[in-house]
């Protein structure tokens, strides 16, 4: 079940985004007359899409989507805008909005937007599920495993790896079958793959 949320405090542009969106299927809507108000809520909400109207009385969108930066992926907004409001569209994106809309906006352009923002919305928390689980198998790695691991990511041999650690070529290769079978890997390039998703990248 998706979630949806429309953020807009005219009561004809809510119904009218209401009623368009009732025709997806496995779409939750649930609708705020106020900035404000969605953001009193805001944390009991599940994540999903949010459609902000720029132009509100109390928190504005550019407001809405400031107080959200803390949330990280858990919501793709698409900012709503009057006809010509191209500077608020930027200013908008440059504070985190997915696209904008302009108002009066065509319903076809409107369903294919929601759809691109949730499939972005899928993919950043696939994203963010794949770092998490990468950093806590980083995490189990101990201290020495993690400085092999960095020189492994380096490019370093295991002979260099062990120089710099003042090491026997033997003990790195001990530390590197150790952080191997940590990551639950069986090749370099896997264990690598963990370490780039975990944000393990060598310094430049």
């Amino acid at each position: 079940m998706r979630t949806i949320y429309i953020v807009d405090d005219d009561d004809p542009v809510r119904a009218s985004l209401q009623g368009l969106l009732s025709v997806r299927q496995n779409l939750l809507i649930r609708s705020f007359r106020s900035g404000d108000a969605f953001l009193e809520q805001v944390d009991e909400l599940d994540p999903g899409v949010l459609l902000l109207d720029f132009n509100m009385p109390g928190s504005n969108g550019l407001d809405v989507l400031r107080a959200l930066r803390p949330c990280g992926t858990q919501f793709v907004a698409i900012m709503l805008t009057g006809q010509g409001n191209i500077d608020m569209a930027v200013q908008a994106m440059k504070a985190g909005a997915m696209d904008f809309l302009e108002k009066p906006y065509d319903p076809g352009v409107l369903l294919q937007l929601v759809e691109t923002a949730f499939l972005q919305h899928e993919q950043q928390n696939a994203a963010a599920g794949r770092a998490e689980q990468a950093a806590a198998r980083i995490a189990a790695l101990s201290p020495r495993e993690r400085d092999v691991l960095k020189g492994l990511i380096e490019g370093r041999s295991n002979k260099v790896i062990a120089f710099e650690l003042d090491l026997s070529p033997r003990t790195v290769e001990i530390y590197r079958a150790n952080l191997m079978q940590k990551l639950e890997v069986r090749s370099l390039s896997e264990a690598l793959k963990i370490a780039f998703a975990a944000g393990m990248f060598p310094d430049t």
